[in-house]
């Protein structure tokens, strides 16, 4: 009995050994060479287009249940309120008054205004423009994740089966796989950068430095099974200039990371993020902050400045929104990136939610269980637009070419334009917003009066 104990250990242990062999070599071959030569096989687009047939076929089943139950599909709508279309302030305030506000020879506050500050009111609460921008986006289709599954009764058995299989393979393969990627990387970031930055020809550093930076965003994004399409790569950021994107995720910086090397711009943190912090720094320019220095204005616009006038050094990557945002608008652009007179690389990022959700809600994941949901989903599938460079324009201020740069981003995105600032989502609204409608009002009753007066002067006989 001792022998055949002995012989089943032996046989086990060898089968462990061979499974963490082939394990490791396929981990090598298949995922760390494609990352350091920046090839790809193709095997995530391949695997990106099965998913979506798979897709297709579960809402099919799941429309053929609901069909047999005379019921119809939840569907999420993008505008539950028909809105009027907009017409002057002074034009809705007549309608409301009616033709008897006319005889009136002062401006005065009227009771029927009060309607119109109630119908706007009850659309904004209904139809919010802003806070469902700091939620998830809601999909058409079940992409078989439990989150995004709003017509849960109508699974069939199949669709169970199909489920539960997805995952073991998503929780069982994908993210075991995926987690040793993403050690994989940053142990590499760590290592790497530490020795390259002792060598002391500063223009070989740099040139190891990049390919170094390259190799291990490459892995982290394989350990995402990233796929990402780049559209207009002869407009691509260059030295001496500032890149601006739109934010969604964290993950936006190894997503641009990928096709090429950025100096970051952000906070010093401790633990991890400020060991990865500063080895990064060791051997390319990055700029980070200490937290008192961050709200000193003049000190950040001098280092990025600075940074900047150097041709050399790498272009500066920032996320003027200052928050994440669910993808499917662009908010009010910090005027900071835009008052240092450099030449402006607007980037657009538009995520497909079909695979997996890259939003990150602060308030409600933290980083740790952000990352596992990313892990744990299908695939980050995202398409990348370079646009072609901005330049502020003669007698253009600042928020003016903020605010150009931000149309031209959400117009190549097909994302929504919003005036509003990203910092609501933990921000009560300004009273500097309060009082540009109240001046707004007031400037209506005094345009009235005006045309009121100007009707009786013409209807007087003298």
């Amino acid at each position: 009995m001792t022998w055949f104990t002995f012989l089943v250990d032996n046989l086990l242990c060898r089968c462990l050994g061979i499974s963490i062999t082939v394990w490791f070599t396929l981990l090598f071959f298949c995922t760390i060479v494609p990352a350091v030569l920046g090839v790809s096989f193709g095997m995530r687009r391949l695997y990106m287009a099965t998913l979506l047939k798979i897709f297709e076929w579960a809402t099919l089943r799941m429309e053929m249940g609901a069909k047999e139950k005379n019921q119809e599909l939840y569907k999420p709508y993008s505008n539950i309120i028909a809105k009027e279309p907009s017409s002057s302030l002074l034009q809705e305030f007549q309608e409301l008054r009616g033709s008897a506000s006319c005889l009136s020879s002062e401006p005065e506050f009227e009771l029927a205004d009060i309607f119109y500050f109630c119908r706007r009111g009850m659309e904004t609460i209904v139809d919010d423009d802003v806070t469902k921008r700091f939620s998830a986006q809601e999909l058409q289709n079940w992409n078989l994740l439990t989150r995004s599954n709003n017509n849960f009764r109508h699974i069939s058995l199949r669709l169970t089966v199909l489920w539960g299989l997805g995952v073991l393979i998503r929780y069982g393969v994908l993210l075991p796989l995926r987690v040793t990627l993403a050690v994989t990387g940053i142990s590499l970031l760590l290592v790497l950068t530490f020795l390259v930055a002792f060598l002391p020809n500063r223009e070989l550093r740099s040139y190891l430095s990049e390919k170094v930076h390259l190799m291990c965003y490459r892995i982290c994004v394989r350990a995402l099974t990233a796929i990402i399409t780049y559209h207009n790569r002869e407009n691509k950021p260059q030295n001496g200039g500032i890149c601006v994107a739109n934010h969604t995720t964290p993950i936006d910086v190894i997503i641009l990371a990928n096709d090429g090397c950025y100096s970051l711009v952000g906070q010093v943190h401790g633990g991890l993020m400020g060991m990865i912090q500063r080895a990064m720094v060791r051997s390319s320019p990055h700029i980070w902050f200490e937290r008192s220095e961050v709200k000193d204005r003049h000190l950040v616009a001098k280092r990025l400045g600075d940074h900047v006038a150097d041709k050399t050094k790498q272009p500066i990557l920032i996320f003027p929104e200052g928050t994440c945002i669910n993808n499917t608008s662009v908010m009010m652009f910090k005027k900071g990136s835009f008052e240092i007179g450099c030449t402006v690389y607007p980037v657009a990022i538009k995520y497909d939610p079909r695979f997996g959700d890259a939003f990150w809600n602060s308030s409600k994941f933290g980083m740790v269980n952000y990352l596992l949901r990313m892990m744990s989903s299908w695939a980050i599938v995202c398409s990348v637009w370079y646009l072609p460079p901005m330049n502020r324009e003669e007698g253009e201020d600042a928020v003016q070419f903020a605010n150009r740069v931000k149309a031209a981003i959400a117009a190549q995105g097909g994302l929504v334009d919003l005036i509003w600032d990203g910092g609501l989502k933990r921000a009560k609204v300004k009273d500097a917003f309060k009082e540009e409608q109240q001046k707004l009002y007031s400037k209506v009753l005094v345009e009235s009066d005006k045309r009121s007066c100007g009707a009786n002067i013409c209807a007087s006989p003298f």
